[in-house]
């Protein structure tokens, strides 16, 4: 008997997925070849070698100099603090845990130092200042924006529903900026409500380097930041929203929302170069398949060198050859 094609549901022949073939998803797509794959292969066994995380000359810098105040003085340098704060990160444990396991460790490197206790790391969390080693780039910066969420451990959302709004909705945004090679140079955390184009203008002005572009989602939209990055010779890379309407108080935008009109939304991402805007988006999923998508630390001050420290983790692992990603060659 002839095979005949399954005419499947309304939607047409089963396997079918109408939304690839929507204005969302364009009909070109570029592929890409990892060109470093041993290299990746390797890095990806090393982060799981525990010894990894802490330096043979650790013991220089684990203990604080004298600070000159009277009174008792700290037991631990921030950099040790710091150090069971990432250790905790990476490998997702409680604080009690975070303390037994780098106490581990420490034996097993024969290193002869004590771990902090789990009441000096949340005590010094609070108050923790988070080093971010950025290098200073020679080159205008090609800056791309998003937003995410990340949920504080605890009854979280799909309880709050559940229980007809009784449990405790926590949540936080984290919103990045990152250049075209995957690096974060900025980084703020909000709360849950807070808009994303209103926070993008705070994020701009962190930045000291020279900005090139600015390309972020149509959440972002507005003459505000049109001006913002204008005032920094910046080209903005902004799909309007569909109900967008000509204004002359930006001629930038204008020009934007009449070309969009006049070649189509998906011909000015391609023509745009706004398909770069992936970048951020693999560079949360790289920040959270490392560190995790959820905040342990309850107080506010410990989420925001909580999420710093995320940040650091996951910059160091995508510079160190050990500890690197995958690089990504363009096919044709």
């Amino acid at each position: 008997m002839a095979n005949r094609p399954d005419p499947g549901g309304p939607f047409g022949p089963v396997g079918h997925i109408p939304s690839m073939n929507s204005r969302v998803h364009p009909k070109y797509k570029t592929k890409y070849r990892v060109s470093n794959w041993a290299e990746y292969d390797r890095a990806l066994l090393q982060r799981g070698d525990i010894t990894l995380w802490i330096s043979a000359d650790a013991a220089d810098t684990w203990t604080p100099g004298p600070s000159g105040k009277r009174g008792g003085q700290r037991k631990f340098s921030d950099q040790a603090i710091e150090t069971a704060l990432v250790l905790r990160l990476v490998f997702k444990l409680p604080l009690r845990q975070a303390e037994g396991f780098l106490r581990s460790i420490l034996s097993l490197m024969d290193i002869d130092l004590e771990a902090p206790d789990h009441t000096t790391l949340s005590r010094r969390s609070q108050h923790l200042s988070v080093r971010l080693d950025r290098v200073a780039s020679t080159k205008r910066i090609h800056l791309m924006v998003d937003s995410t969420g990340l949920s504080i451990v605890g009854e979280g959302e799909w309880a709050a529903v559940k229980h007809g709004g009784n449990g405790k909705r926590a949540w936080k945004k984290l919103h990045l900026g990152v250049d075209r090679s995957g690096v974060i140079v900025a980084e703020l955390l909000t709360e849950g409500d807070a808009h994303d184009s209103n926070t993008a203008l705070d994020l701009l002005g962190t930045i000291e380097d020279d900005i090139a572009s600015f390309t972020a989602d149509s959440a972002y939209d507005t003459i505000a930041i049109y001006d913002a990055a204008g005032a920094r010779n910046a080209k903005v890379i902004v799909p309007p929203r569909r109900t967008a309407t000509r204004s002359k108080r930006s001629r930038a935008r204008d020009r934007t929302v009449r070309r969009v009109r006049k070649v189509g939304r998906r011909q000015w991402k391609k023509e745009s170069g706004y398909h770069q805007q992936a970048r951020v988006e693999n560079t949360f999923f790289g920040y959270k398949s490392i560190t995790g998508d959820r905040l342990r630390a309850r107080h506010p001050k410990s989420q925001e060198a909580e999420a710093l420290s995320k940040r650091s983790e996951s910059d160091v692992m995508s510079r160190l050859p050990p500890l690197g990603y995958a690089s990504l060659e363009r096919m044709g």
